[in-house]
């Protein structure tokens, strides 16, 4: 049995999508289940739309996610070129084969004549013009046209474009992984074009003669390319290479979060999250998309998110590691349905990740975070913040956004906890307390709890009563880690300072 060699065919024209991002990956595992070949093959034939720094955006995302390919533009390997602007000459002589045996076309048709033919039909009453073979002999062609006109027009370079030709009255057959059984009636299919006026193939021809040349065995891809593929098999077999044809999986599509509709970039600006996995700034527009990691997700929990946009193991699994998810996948277990794009099941998959992290690897990601936002933090400190908030956080920049108390100073309060938990009279017991821990020696928290404690006895004060007044002049909130994890961690000489400073302040709230 042939090794399995499967490739992700991306077009530079802009960023990863993440539907196309999570195609890459399902690619990806079967060919490292198989040990087999994954391929990164860029599809860059329409040199119009084609993005500068896209290919090297889809690189880094791949690389990112840890999904690299063993074969690609950067890589090389034994059957480039890798980018199909490359393979030109290819490509050609393929298409002299297809010529040869009859099964393409000339066709000399201009896109004025186009334009006036689709007119013409639609004040005809036909406002769905197919060139195909009901239309095909009156138009301007090498099967309606003489040879020796045909000739005389190729001799004189006019422009012209190469179409397949189509039979109609078939029914194409194929077997799709996903979606088992598959027809197509060829009447469905017009004449399309295969190698454009620029000489430059289509999609359609450049996809076939590369796949076979690589000796692809199964073609992973989303849902969008299944119609093509009857024109693709109908390709295989004009080659003669049908008995090489690659297993076909065609993925379900990525649903917006409300279950309606492909999922867009539209769509991520609507519901505030990002549909590609690294910031990208369109710089032709002046608009700039937010990124995965950008947002603060890891890329192990992307990676486990997406694997499950359209797939399961079968079984209560949720959390899978890349190593994980290459043993458990199954092509057969793909979904036919869409997925829907639960963000919030995402940000919750990368919560456990972090959860999973040791402090100590979070914490120059915590660093960076209070960084950003003009603090310095030690790599000590931040490994601290680490450990008492990644159980509370979903992604990397809450660390500062639910803890920049921790470096820097309080800027607003909890008024409606002040209200009800602050009571003036106790002004002194607070006072006496802040005088306690500021001759307190050994700043931990089992130490600070156990002094606290024996002070809240000795004054008749409850919990209830001391925590949250030491939380909200900490922290501004009631929310956050344990209140002697936090007096740890803000510093003895801080924390004092805020517990002084504040209890004017609440008294003024409690009062206005």
């Amino acid at each position: 049995m042939a090794p399995v060699r499967v490739r992700f065919a991306p077009s530079p024209t802009g960023p990863l999508h993440v539907g196309g991002l999570r195609t890459a990956l399902y690619n990806y595992l079967l060919a490292r289940q198989t040990g087999g070949v994954f391929i990164l093959r860029i599809e860059d034939t329409d040199q119009k739309r084609y993005v500068e720094g896209a290919e090297a955006y889809i690189m880094e995302a791949l690389d990112w996610c840890g999904i690299s390919p063993d074969e690609s533009p950067q890589n090389g390997g034994n059957y480039g070129p890798y980018r199909q602007s490359e393979r030109r000459d290819i490509y050609a002589e393929y298409v002299k084969k297809l010529l040869a045996n009859g099964t393409a076309y000339y066709a000399f048709d201009s896109e004025a004549e186009l334009n006036d033919r689709r007119e013409a039909e639609k004040a005809a009453g036909n406002h769905n013009f197919r060139y195909d073979a009901s239309t095909r002999m009156s138009m301007r062609n090498s099967l309606s046209l003489k040879q020796g006109e045909v000739d005389e027009l190729l001799a004189n370079g006019t422009p012209y474009v190469v179409r397949f030709r189509i039979n109609p009255g078939n029914t194409v057959n194929f077997s799709d992984t996903v979606r088992e059984q598959v027809s197509f009636q060829t009447s469905e299919l017009g004449d399309q074009v295969l190698m454009k006026a620029d000489g430059l193939p289509t999609y359609h021809l450049a996809n076939i003669v590369d796949d076979h040349l690589m000796e692809i065995t199964h073609v992973i891809r989303g849902e969008e390319w299944l119609p093509s593929t009857a024109l693709h098999v109908l390709l295989y077999r004009a080659f003669g290479w049908e008995d090489s044809m690659p297993v076909f999986a065609h993925l379900p599509l990525l649903l917006n979060p409300n279950g309606k509709g492909k999922l867009s970039k539209r769509d991520g600006a609507k519901f505030g999250f990002p549909v590609f996995p690294l910031r990208w700034e369109d710089k032709q527009k002046g608009e700039v998309a937010a990124g995965f990691r950008e947002d603060g997700f890891l890329p192990e929990a992307l990676v486990n998110f997406l694997a499950f946009l359209g797939w399961n193991p079968g079984t209560e699994q949720e959390i899978f590691s890349l190593e994980e998810l290459v043993t458990a996948f199954d092509t057969a277990r793909i979904n036919k349905s869409g997925a829907r794009f639960d963000i919030e099941k995402g940000q919750w998959l990368n919560q456990q990740y972090l959860i999973a992290t040791s402090n100590a690897e979070l914490a120059p990601l915590v660093q960076t975070e209070f960084s950003k936002n003009g603090l310095d933090l030690p790599l000590s400190k931040a490994e601290q913040i680490a450990g008492l908030l990644k159980e509370r956080v979903h992604v990397i920049p809450e660390f500062f956004s639910k803890g920049s108390y921790f470096a820097s100073p309080v800027t607003a309060y909890d008024e409606k906890t002040i209200r009800k938990k602050w009571k003036p009279d106790n002004r002194a017991k607070f006072d006496a307390l802040a005088n306690l821990l500021a001759d307190h020696d050994d700043w931990t928290a089992g130490p600070i709890k156990a002094a606290v404690v024996d002070f809240m006895g000795e004054n008749e004060l409850g919990f209830g009563a001391v925590l949250p007044i030491i939380r909200v002049a900490l922290s501004g909130s009631v929310q956050g880690p344990d209140a002697f994890d936090m007096l740890e961690a803000i510093g003895k000489e801080t924390a004092v300072k805020r517990l002084r400073e504040s209890y004017d302040m609440f008294t003024s709230v409690k009062e206005g």
